[in-house]
């Protein structure tokens, strides 16, 4: 298992694991890096119908483990699963969630864990690491409320390692890794609380 003294600081020099087969894991730091740039935050207009709807109710850190177990299994475009959360990561999340790093936001319906998403809190920094819904919308909601609580509590960077199409309606945005150190070791600098 990798250690949360590890992890934090992996994380607070610009560093993150991934499972990638066969019980290998290997540390990356994208050049260029995917951020969203909290101020940028884009919510088109049907989902904020959504948002406003209600439908969803969301929770913070309800069920942890159930969200990263939910992101390994969910099905992706390019087929690779949840691949990188092998039982170690899942594992060393567990661990940075019982040790008040890693978080979850997940978006209920009905009872039922509907969708969601977890990352790390350093500093003013949030690490995003995986989503996954079952519902329509339920990640995107629950990305909505994490920008929310983000805002909200003064933090300045949201980091998304890399950016894909789906993050980029939000405003998710390449930067140079030069850059992201720079905002990076600003943010985690800052006396912020996740929850």
């Amino acid at each position: 298992m990798l250690t949360v003294d590890l992890l934090v600081s992996a994380y607070s020099s610009g560093w993150f694991p991934m499972a990638v087969g066969d019980g290998d894991i290997r540390w990356f730091s994208p050049d260029p890096r995917g951020i969203i740039p909290l101020d940028a935050f884009h919510v088109s207009t049907r989902l904020a119908r959504v948002v406003r709807r209600g439908s969803f109710r969301i929770e913070i850190n309800r069920s942890f483990e159930a969200v990263i177990r939910a992101c390994a299994e969910a099905e992706r475009d390019n087929d690779d699963a949840g691949t990188w959360i092998d039982r170690e990561i899942f594992e060393s999340y567990c661990a940075m969630h019982r040790a008040g790093y890693a978080h979850s936001v997940e978006a209920w319906r009905d009872g039922k864990l509907a969708g969601g998403l977890y990352g790390v809190a350093l500093g003013g920094a949030f690490f995003g690491e995986s989503m996954f819904h079952d519902v329509t919308d339920a990640s995107k909601v629950a990305l909505v409320a994490l920008v929310e609580r983000l805002c909200d509590r003064g933090f300045t960077l949201l980091d998304t390692q890399w950016t894909t199409e789906h993050l980029e309606q939000f405003g998710a945005m390449d930067v140079p890794r030069a850059y992201y150190l720079k905002e990076l070791s600003d943010a985690i600098r800052l006396d912020r609380t996740f929850v």
